[in-house]
């Protein structure tokens, strides 16, 4: 959803529209440009940029940003997609000069199409039959993208494979207490159950690690092909089930008790839409293998996007952002992790209460 660039997020046009020549996307510096501000999303700042007939996006991290946002990293990502990966958007320009716009970004091209979002959902809704439809093709496209060749990408430095479960408990833990503001004692008991049950061998492939139905763009309501995969900040080279791990921790559900819901209300929990179980057995389906320590993948998901949340709102609490929606996210993080320890105690992902 677009919307009026938000008090502290606007940018420097006069700057951005030199970059913009420089970089061949437009032809006169005095041409009109209008700006309008994504509004869904808690991580980069994403807008939309209307010029010469012309729609651009551009990407950016927030001030005050605690950890990852690196915007050259992401744009080498898209770079590498466009390969041989037909569901990445296309990127035309990057630059870390903090001089023309206060931060890292760069520009990619709008792509158009259906992104589910609840705020989608109010303006148009979707029957209930078609959700089978959805899943399948995001479910599907996800499973694409894990069977990439990252070597024929040219993206095989990327990330280190090895010891990148490991690595991922280990660094999320230390970001989990670089932001605390509050005393979340199942979010210890987590950091420590993780590392203690963390699996020792895996697969390594490329894995998106945001993968939701809102980070994807439908060609059209026939449900049957994504345009694009957005938000690739966290992309790298690791244990596929550690991408499924986290999208199943955002796959709310219609049987979840309140606690959860008020933590995620994702159109996942509508009728139509299969189990956070069913997920999980559609892509054993797909890959012909098992998902083995699902437990550990559900709970590594919930725990990182209690992170992910903290980390914001710890932003929020110094005064770095002045958004609103983030004045109560230090509770989304303890709802998440009360709900990652039920969900070890019940030693499954599902009627955890």
């Amino acid at each position: 959803m677009e919307q009026k660039v938000r008090k502290g997020d606007e940018l420097n046009e006069i700057n951005l529209k030199k970059f913009l020549k420089e970089n061949n996307l437009i032809s006169e510096l005095k041409s009109d440009l209008g700006v309008l501000q994504f509004s869904n999303g808690f991580s980069n700042l994403t807008y939309k940029l209307n010029i010469e007939d012309k729609e651009y996006v551009i990407r950016k991290p927030p001030k005050g940003a605690v950890y990852g946002h690196d915007m050259g990293r992401e744009y080498k990502v898209l770079k590498g997609l466009s390969n041989g990966f037909n569901k990445a958007p296309k990127v035309y320009a990057f630059s870390n000069d903090n001089n023309i716009i206060g931060t890292p970004f760069y520009i990619m091209e709008k792509v158009n199409g259906r992104i589910i979002t609840p705020r989608e959902l109010k303006e148009k809704t979707i029957p209930s039959k078609d959700y089978s439809t959805i899943s399948k093709t995001w479910l599907n496209t996800m499973v694409e993208l894990h069977h990439l060749d990252y070597n024929n990408l040219g993206l095989s430095d990327l990330g280190k494979p090895e010891g990148y479960v490991e690595r991922q408990v280990r660094n999320w833990g230390k970001q989990y207490l670089k932001a605390a503001t509050d005393d979340i004692k199942e979010a210890k008991l987590i950091m420590n159950w993780l590392n203690e049950n963390q699996p020792k061998q895996y697969k390594h492939s490329l894995i998106h690690n945001d993968y939701k139905y809102d980070n994807v763009v439908f060609s059209s309501d026939s449900w049957t092909k994504i345009n694009s995969i957005l938000d690739w900040e966290m992309c790298t080279i690791g244990d596929p089930l550690m991408d499924l791990g986290t999208s199943i921790a955002y796959w709310a559900m219609a049987s979840d008790p309140k606690v959860l819901k008020a933590a995620f209300d994702y159109p996942t929990s509508l009728e139509g839409n299969p189990s956070r179980l069913e997920v999980v057995e559609m892509y054993e389906k797909q890959t012909g293998e098992p998902v083995n320590n699902l437990v550990f993948y559900y709970v590594f998901g919930l725990f990182k996007i209690a992170v992910i949340v903290q980390q914001i709102y710890y932003r929020y609490s110094k005064g770095l952002t002045t958004n609103e929606k983030f004045k109560k996210l230090n509770k989304i993080a303890e709802i998440l992790c009360k709900i990652g320890w039920q969900s070890i105690q019940k030693n499954r992902i599902e009627n955890l209460f």
